[in-house]
């Protein structure tokens, strides 16, 4: 039922690949790319991250920032530091973080399956970062980043994956965070045939990381279908993905911080808490390791909050999720955060910063706020809410290791597509 078209991506040579691949565009800011692309002519963050490459007071949102993006691309093609394959290709790519593995395959999806909801959302966009990532697509006629998927994981899939990875890489290199990443090139005709087969089997692809990407491949195409007529052998009709195995891949959770406690003592907060939860006192692991609990950390320690089972509607897939418990039944009622995506208020925190920088954030606020260190969201969560066609509270989900960009590059130019 699925589609991944191969396809003749740009990539680095083997031995520039370390000095190429860099951070996704939405991981740094603008400081943080100048000091990555300083030093390095090679990487690929001149690309999407072009104001680098210009005066430091330039608006990030001006025109000729994104047509830099477009000589960026060009300049590292034409200096060797990317190479346009000849022939299409399935790759399948592996990372190693800390000693655990990924493995999914990069190919092109069709835009089609994301306009017909069978690559399914669990996430709004905001319209300021789809017109971003639609202006940075159309004016540099390449996806430079990929779209993260995931699927169901299945027996032949999961064979396909061992096969392909049991011979030599393609490329290997660690990358700018310690993460190892490893592309195998896959060109045979059969094994690609094979993969078509494998994905005919899979029901539907789910965004797990990049909806904004997803939705301004849409935007694109439909721009494009405007300017050129409806084209079906147009490369715009298809965006790079990469697409994991949901057995592959580890949620890590997305914990919260509020500045101050609305008014609240610290005594008053915990009797509000106490209608909804039961409240325990944490020793030195003030990490849950169940639904439904919650670390809370004051000045004065970490604290376990255990939702009661009236707050939680377990035949809701939305309001079951802890991020939904924690914003419906605290930090809304309780703490004043009524809307997580505008209240400056709260800030959020990827849980591979650990709990120490939630204690860190607190005291740098003067000890006037509160933290929760979060329960992960689970993949069979993820798949429950997007199957309703249904979307996840904000920063609900925190997937790690992010994904390379440059390594893998989709030009919406290229003729050689299978």
């Amino acid at each position: 039922m699925m589609q991944l078209h191969p396809f003749c991506a740009l990539c680095p040579p083997a031995d520039h690949a370390h000095r190429v691949a860099s951070p996704p565009y939405d991981v740094v800011d603008t400081d943080e790319a100048r000091q990555f692309a300083e030093g390095n002519p090679a990487s690929f963050i001149h690309v999407i991250r072009p104001e680098v490459c210009l005066s430091a007071d330039i608006d990030v949102h001006a025109d000729e920032v994104y047509a830099e993006a477009a000589n960026q691309l060009n300049r590292l093609v034409s200096e060797g530091y990317l190479v346009q394959d000849e022939r299409p290709a399935l790759w399948a790519y592996r990372q190693i973080m800390d000693g655990r593995a990924q493995v999914g395959i990069v190919g092109c999806s069709n835009v089609s399956d994301y306009e017909a909801g069978n690559i399914k959302k669990h996430e709004f966009t905001r319209p300021d970062k789809e017109d971003d990532r639609t202006r940075h697509v159309d004016t540099a006629d390449a996806n430079a980043g990929p779209v993260f998927l995931a699927c169901r994981s299945t027996a032949s899939l999961m064979s396909l994956i061992e096969d392909w990875t049991n011979q030599a890489p393609t490329v290997d290199f660690t990358g700018w965070n310690g993460v190892q990443h490893t592309l195998w090139r896959i060109n045979e005709p059969l094994e690609l045939n094979r993969a078509e087969s494998v994905y005919d089997e899979i029901g539907a692809f789910y965004v797990a990381d990049g909806h904004h990407r997803a939705a301004s491949a849409w935007r694109v195409r439909n721009m494009r279908r405007e300017r050129h007529g409806d084209d079906p052998r147009a490369h715009w009709n298809r965006f790079l993905t990469v697409v994991f195995p949901d057995e592959q891949l580890k949620i890590l959770a997305y914990n919260r911080v509020v500045a101050d406690l609305n008014g609240l003592s610290r005594d008053e907060l915990l009797a509000a808490l106490s209608q909804n939860f039961e409240i325990s006192e944490l020793g030195a692991q003030p990490t849950p390791s169940t639904r439904h609990t919650f670390a809370m950390y004051l000045p004065d320690g970490w604290r376990q909050l255990t939702a009661k089972s009236h707050i939680v509607d377990e035949n809701d897939s939305v309001a079951c999720l802890d991020v939904a418990v924690l914003q419906d039944h605290l930090l809304n009622p309780l703490l004043g955060i009524d809307d997580p995506r505008t209240n400056d208020r709260i800030r959020f925190v990827g849980g591979i910063r650990g709990t120490e920088e939630l204690e860190r954030l607190i005291a740098l606020g003067g000890n006037q706020g509160v933290a929760f260190s979060m329960y992960p969201t689970s993949m069979a969560e993820l798949f429950a809410v997007a199957d309703q066609d249904r979307v996840m509270p904000p920063k609900s989900t925190w997937f790690e290791p992010k994904l390379a960009s440059g390594v893998l590059v989709h030009r919406l130019n290229d003729s050689a597509h299978s």
